[in-house]
């Protein structure tokens, strides 16, 4: 697994996720889909506008659905479609029933095993929708429905494409009842953040040397220290941040998180033997964490649980079980 790294990287610093993201969850001004009105009493036919503003039509509920990217695959299974599921990315490592999907690529797809999978439902990505145009089209005209799911840019909007995607397939109540959950668990970590006395700066490093890269203002993770009462010191920049390291350094952490240990060994200690970060603060009390890239990066029903991982790393004394 560790040798798709690179690759995996290269994925999230291409998929809007990782671009940018509102920090006021309750106020969103996305195109959010609606669906049409003239269904029977199964719910279908359904038409639902994509991000893309494409109407696509479905039938009746899809029994056979792919998915060509991870967040999108976590979303299914978490309704319950294991069963509904029949191909899914390179990828996809969530939960352990996507192992046993048939893998239809990575970036690239293929567009051949796709169609020999007989969907009658693609969930593409608004993110990659562009570099994907060509494939989309050839499955478009293969007479697939292809749904291209809006790229979420803050909690409310992965709320509002966990209920589009029930919509589609026949799963509203379970949605709603996720994204309950969801809102729920994030509003009891925010509460818990409030005991926090003693705010602390914090750096973030999402991949290794010699290609070290932060998150800065606008992104999920900046969005979620801010949430956690936690400072970000690579604020002061846009976006993913390739990281000079004389201004971590100086920046002085007084924690350091990285999401790469899945994917990379012993992050720790690549971190504590960097040359010039000895007197750094989150170095001299060892105090730097790994938490899984999967749980930040994925809009899907496991983002609340990154929050509190990161919150956890951080404030252990305020979030211990």
């Amino acid at each position: 697994m560790k040798h798709t790294f690179k690759a995996l990287l290269s994925l999230l610093l291409a998929i809007g996720f990782l671009t940018a993201c509102g920090t006021d969850d309750g106020d969103q001004s996305n195109k959010k889909d609606t669906a049409e009105t003239t269904q029977d009493q199964s719910g279908y036919p359904l038409s639902l506008n994509d991000a893309l503003d494409h109407k696509v039509t479905l039938e009746e509920q899809p029994k056979h659905i792919v998915s060509l990217i991870p967040s999108n695959t976590e979303i299914l299974f978490e309704l319950g479609l294991n069963e509904e599921i029949v191909g899914v990315s390179d990828f996809d490592n969530y939960p352990e029933e996507a192992a046993d999907k048939e893998k239809i690529g990575g970036m690239e797809f293929n567009v051949e095993k796709i169609v020999s999978l007989d969907p009658d439902l693609v969930l593409a990505h608004e993110s990659t929708a562009k570099s994907a145009e060509e494939g989309l089209s050839q499955l478009k005209d293969a007479g697939i429905n292809v749904f291209i799911v809006h790229d979420a840019k803050s909690f409310e909007e992965v709320y509002n494409t966990i209920q589009d995607i029930g919509t589609l397939v026949g799963k509203k109540d379970q949605a709603e009842s996720i994204v309950s959950d969801m809102k729920s668990d994030l509003k009891t970590i925010q509460e818990k953040a409030k005991d926090v006395s003693d705010k602390k700066r914090v750096y973030v490093e999402v991949s290794p040397s010699p290609d070290i890269y932060s998150p800065g203002k606008d992104t999920f993770i900046d969005q979620m220290l801010t949430m956690v009462n936690a400072e970000n010191v690579m604020n002061d920049q846009e976006g993913w941040v390739k990281v000079n390291q004389e201004a971590v350094i100086s920046s002085n952490p007084d924690v350091i998180i990285t999401t790469y240990g899945y994917y990379s060994e012993n992050p720790k200690e690549q971190v504590m033997d960097r040359d010039g970060w000895k007197a750094v603060n989150a170095v001299k009390n060892s105090d730097v964490q790994d938490v899984h890239s999967d749980l930040v990066t994925r809009t899907g029903p496991r983002l609340v649980e990154g929050v509190e991982e990161i919150a956890k790393s951080i404030y252990p004394e305020v979030f211990a079980e």
